[in-house]
């Protein structure tokens, strides 16, 4: 029982290893991330530093 239980928590551990490594490069965020392009930014800085990134608003 105790190699089963031991099995069992190594297992636990490995599974959340990824968790919380993507966050935004300006605030820190991990909420609302845009990933395309490897911009890696949160929605709300992505608003402030569109136009400087070469983003143009149509509407």
């Amino acid at each position: 029982m105790a190699e089963k239980k031991s099995v069992q928590e190594k297992k636990f551990e490995t599974r959340f290893k990824r968790r919380g490594k993507r966050r935004c490069r300006i605030c820190g965020t991990s909420k609302g991330l845009i990933r395309k392009y490897g911009m890696n930014i949160c929605r709300r800085c992505f608003r402030e530093k569109a136009e400087e990134l070469g983003f143009k608003k149509y509407s």
